[in-house]
Parts: C-alpha cells; sequence; structure tokens
C-alpha cells in the first residue's frame, strides 16, 4: 500500500514559563534574574525552519499548513510583534490552507491587559488558556501563579478583545478534590462559554516535583467516576466529547490536535520541538527532534547541532505508533487510514483487531478502528496490544 502524504500542521515551541509547575514534565524553563532572548528566539525559529525545510524538500516544502500551534512553556510571555513577526516569516515561506486555525497557549497570570487584540492582529485566532482549576486552595498547590479570578478575568478579556474560539484547560482528580469540587470546576468553565474544554486527569509524571513527593490523589475508582461525572456534565452543556480528553462545541473542534491523533504531518521547531514527516517517494515515515535546552538550541541557529534526533519510524512500530493517536477519537477511524498513513497493509494488525475485538475492546465494525466505552477506560492496554 503506497504512502499518502496526510495535512500538515507546525508545531512551535515556546520554552520559558514564569515558574515551572509541580506536575509538569514539559519541556518548560523558569525565569532567571535576566529576561529570555525572546527576539533572538524568535530568529532562530525562522532559521529552524529554513533548514527543515532544506533538509525535507519536497516532502515538506509547497504543502499547505492548515493549523499553527505556539506551546511551551509559555506562549504568552512573547509579545504580539514577535509572533507577527514570525508569523510573516511563516506565510514567506510556506502557503498556509484558508482560514487556516493558528493557537497561542496562554496562562492568566502571564498576560497583560491589552494584548490579546495585539494577537488576534498578528494572526492568532484561537487561545488556549492554561487555567487548571477555579478553585484558589487547589491551583496553590498545583504551584499556578493565578487566581480563579484571574483566570475568569483573562478569558472575559479575551473575548472582549474579539475571540471567538478559547479553549479552556482543567485538570481532574487534584491533590485530596472531591468529586463535587472537580464538577464545580467544569461548572465555571462552561459559565465563560468558550468554545473548547480539555478535560484531562493529573497524573504523576517521571522527572517531576510531584513524582519525587507525590501529593494525596484520589485513588483510580474515585477518578474514573469524577471523569464519567464530568463528561455528562460536558455533555449537558453542548460540549461533545471527541477525543479521550477534549470537549468542543459544534464545529470548533481543534483542527491542530485532531491532525496529530489522525497521525498527520507536522513540523516541529523550537527548543525540544518534536516533528513528524510524510515521504511517499521514499515510503517512510520520518521524526525529528530538536535539542531540548533553549541555549544550546539559540546556540546553533539552522545549525546541525539543533537536531536532538532523526530517521525514519521503524515498520514494526507504525502500528503501535499509529493507534496511541487514532483511537483516542471517539468516533474512530476509517480503516483504510491505517494503511495511508503508515504505508502497511491492514493486514498486519489484523490478529491485534481480533484480539481487541475479542476482549470488548473495539466495536465490531469491519471497516472502522473505534474503542467501545471499555476500550476507553482501559486505552493503554488497547494500544500495548498493536506493539510488535
Amino acid at each position: 500500500m503506497p504512502l499518502i502524504a496526510p495535512p500538515l500542521s507546525l508545531y512551535v515551541h515556546m520554552p520559558w514559563c514564569v515558574k515551572k509547575c509541580p506536575y509538569c514534565d514539559f519541556n518548560s524553563h523558569g525565569l532567571r534574574n535576566e529576561p529570555p532572548p525572546y527576539a533572538a528566539y524568535v530568529d532562530v525559529l525562522l532559521a529552524d525552519l529554513d533548514a527543515d525545510l532544506r533538509d525535507f524538500g519536497e516532502a515538506a516544502f509547497g504543502r499547505p499548513v492548515h493549523s499553527i500551534f505556539f506551546g511551551g512553556g509559555t506562549p504568552s510571555l512573547f509579545a504580539p510583534e514577535l509572533i507577527d513577526r514570525f508569523l510573516d516569516g511563516v506565510r514567506s515561506r510556506l502557503p498556509l490552507a484558508t482560514e487556516a486555525e493558528i493557537t497561542l497557549e496562554t496562562n492568566p497570570g502571564t498576560v497583560e491587559h491589552g494584548r490579546f487584540d495585539g494577537y488576534l492582529a498578528a494572526g492568532v485566532n484561537r487561545l488556549s488558556f492554561g487555567i487548571q482549576s477555579f478553585d484558589d486552595d487547589k491551583l496553590r498547590r498545583l504551584g499556578r501563579i493565578h487566581s480563579a479570578s484571574e483566570a475568569e478575568a483573562a478569558v472575559k478579556s479575551a473575548q472582549d478583545a474579539g475571540y471567538a474560539n478559547i479553549n479552556l484547560d482543567l485538570m481532574y482528580a487534584l491533590p485530596q478534590q472531591a468529586q463535587a469540587g472537580a464538577l464545580d470546576d467544569v461548572a465555571r468553565a462552561v459559565a465563560l462559554q468558550p468554545t473548547h474544554i480539555s478535560h484531562y486527569q493529573l497524573t504523576l509524571e517521571p522527572n517531576t516535583a510531584f513524582a519525587a513527593n507525590p501529593p494525596p490523589l484520589p485513588d483510580d475508582d474515585h477518578a474514573w467516576a469524577m471523569q464519567e461525572a464530568c463528561e455528562q456534565q460536558l455533555a449537558d452543556a453542548g460540549y461533545s466529547q471527541y477525543e479521550i480528553s477534549a470537549y468542543a462545541q459544534a464545529g470548533r473542534r481543534c483542527v491542530h490536535n485532531l491532525n496529530y491523533w489522525r497521525f498527520g504531518d507536522y513540523l516541529g521547531i523550537g527548543a525540544g520541538a518534536h516533528g513528524k514527516l510524510s515521504d511517499p517517494a521514499a515510503g517512510a515515515v520520518r521524526r525529528r527532534w530538536k535539542t531540548r535546552h533553549p541555549k544550546a538550541y539559540l546556540a546553533a541557529p539552522g545549525g546541525q547541532e539543533r537536531i536532538g534526533g532523526d530517521g525514519a519510524v521503524a515498520s514494526d512500530e507504525l502500528p503501535f505508533e499509529y493507534m496511541l493517536n487514532a483511537l483516542r477519537l471517539i468516533d474512530g477511524v476509517p480503516l483504510a487510514d491505517f494503511a495511508e498513513r503508515t504505508g502497511l497493509p491492514a493486514a498486519r494488525i489484523a490478529p491485534a483487531l481480533a484480539a481487541a475485538r475479542g476482549r470488548g475492546w473495539l466495536t465490531d465494525e469491519p471497516d472502522l478502528l473505534r474503542t467501545t466505552p471499555l476500550g476507553q477506560r482501559f486505552l493503554n492496554d488497547v494500544i500495548a496490544g498493536f506493539l510488535d
């Protein structure tokens, strides 16, 4: 089966944040005494993009970009003028699809009043707020730098600036959280009428402060009960679940994340950024990631030293990588997409599919890959079945 190039997105990593949160395992670096070299970083980002386009050649150059996502760290530490300069640079190098989704992550404690209209003028048409909770005690336990009232004010300020597409990140199963508290967080988020809510469980990730000194968290049964109750509350409020932790109003699903989950392509630029590109001519899926530390990344503008790793994904790893993404989608994906996006025949995964369906983890739809409610609860076990 020939490999077919899927849609292309661009991920841009902005590595700095005001303070590292104790649960965070992202490549983020708290501010020190001197401010980071924000303007120089934008120049290096564009040099990185130039080098990737040169290295990848026809596999990347000239393909329309359907979405851009500024992640971090805290991208809203970068002034709107710098975001504008970067986006102008992207437009001069790559065609943007009509009405391309351009998302900027922001934290309520880092955006000055009046900046939102600047981001909108630069071309950012979607904001993602890292709220996490509307309980001030929980926010302190999570190491957040904002209060619940500041979070509400920031969202309303963005709406006043003209933003009509806003995501709120919420976490549940927080330290000593009861179900009533998780439901209250959802209610306060819904009251702000964002178009999208990401609602995910707090987990203890390796190499974080919480992993070294674990806080008291609800057990698995209580966490699952919270998830089910919050799912129902979101559904009642008009937010349809389309991925394990993503809920959206009609027509407002996140284009960028959907491209990830459908095993689409994306260029990744910035310190620690990961990218994936399909090369139909070579019949390979290639991954590249950049060196993690901002100083090392800044020291190699467009140079080979900026690359932390690069290479084709082995064919025996592709089924697992594909399912790791696709099976998160509540509606599933057509079975035919597996062959188109991996270059492997569907027969390659037939035994694993049969085993998962036999356990009741996947639906009995021969042309569709979709988890059952049971499969969603045991998703890690479902995906592990596709490891060679």
